[in-house]
């Protein structure tokens, strides 16, 4: 009882319904909910924090920015279920959609910006932050001698992932947001017979339902506005016991990215990921440390949990 009081309560004001239902959406900063609202970051800040102690809602801290993601699921779901039962017209929640599509696009204009802008310099600025060919060695190995069958590489960018393990696949897609950097891949790969480029975006991959048996996210996650779409996208994309490769940092500080760079996340955490992709219906296979650089990188290795896959689980 008590805590399906400090629940109502929490929700007991216009603007919590409001943030709660765009968290529901995507994970936000607390600045950019204070702009989607038209509020100012301290009074956001206030209102995350009773959304927070109710189990609502939570707040990671990733440099100088806070992101605000779902809560306990075992709060959340309830009062989601309701809210969908009241849904009807709203005004608010109709501009509230508009200025997050806005948001949204702002994080994806950034990106690509950035991108064309720096094409030419992709593998140079790559092996900045982390010994490169650790990390290709250290995917190798994890991906293991198993057949590649259909390969595709999400947010491919110069084409490195499909130069690497293309030859091993059946048939290989990689794909990108940025022309430029298609440009780049195609003089790479050219004479490849078994690869395609096509220029698409990682949240609507040209892919049916089950169409690939690896998927790759090789340093890309780090620059979706909203990485549990991305790994849920590959995942649809997955045939049952499919794998899906991800490549990515670990927790940071460094600042500077945001900025240098265009990162919108710090790295993950570990159980981050193992969410996103339990979500995603993935079980996490394997994850791998790769330290010794100012930014740790992380593997973390997950399959499409189909029926075989969910009775050995289960056993």
């Amino acid at each position: 009882m008590t805590r399906a009081l400090d629940i109502f309560r929490a929700l007991g004001d216009a603007t919590r319904l409001r943030i709660l239902q765009l968290v529901r959406r995507m994970e936000l900063s607390v600045g950019e909910l204070a702009q989607v609202l038209g509020q100012s970051q301290p009074r956001v800040s206030r209102h995350v924090k009773i959304l927070c102690d109710a189990g609502l809602l939570a707040r990671r801290k990733e440099g100088s920015w806070v992101f605000v993601a779902l809560g306990q699921s075992d709060a959340v779901a309830p009062v989601a279920a309701a809210l969908d039962g009241w849904a009807g017209e709203d005004h608010w929640a109709v501009a509230d959609t508009a200025r997050l599509q806005a948001v949204r696009a702002d994080r994806a204009a950034a990106a690509a910006t950035w991108f064309e802008s720096h094409a030419g310099e992709w593998d140079a600025i790559r092996s900045l932050h982390v010994a490169e060919e650790q990390v290709e060695a250290a995917m190798a190995a994890v991906l293991g001698e198993e057949p590649l069958g259909m390969l595709v590489d999400i947010g491919t960018g110069t084409g490195r992932m499909l130069e690497l393990f293309g030859e091993r696949a059946a048939s290989a897609l990689g794909i990108d947001r940025s022309s430029e950097m298609l440009r780049l891949a195609r003089a790479k790969l050219q004479g490849r017979g078994n690869t395609e480029l096509r220029q698409a975006d990682l949240y609507k991959l040209p892919l049916a339902d089950g169409g690939a048996d690896v998927a790759i996210l090789h340093h890309v996650l780090h620059f979706a506005e909203d990485p549990a779409a991305a790994i849920a996208e590959a995942a649809r994309a997955l045939g049952d016991g499919g794998r899906l490769l991800i490549a990515d940092f670990a927790p940071h500080d460094r600042e500077e990215l945001r900025e240098r760079d265009a990162h919108v996340r710090l790295g993950f955490a570990d159980e981050q990921v193992a969410a996103w992709c339990d979500a995603a219906g993935l079980m996490m296979a394997r994850v791998e440390t790769l330290g010794g650089s100012e930014l740790t990188v992380k593997l973390w290795l997950a399959r499409k949990a189909g029926p075989a896959l969910k009775k050995v689980a289960a056993a």
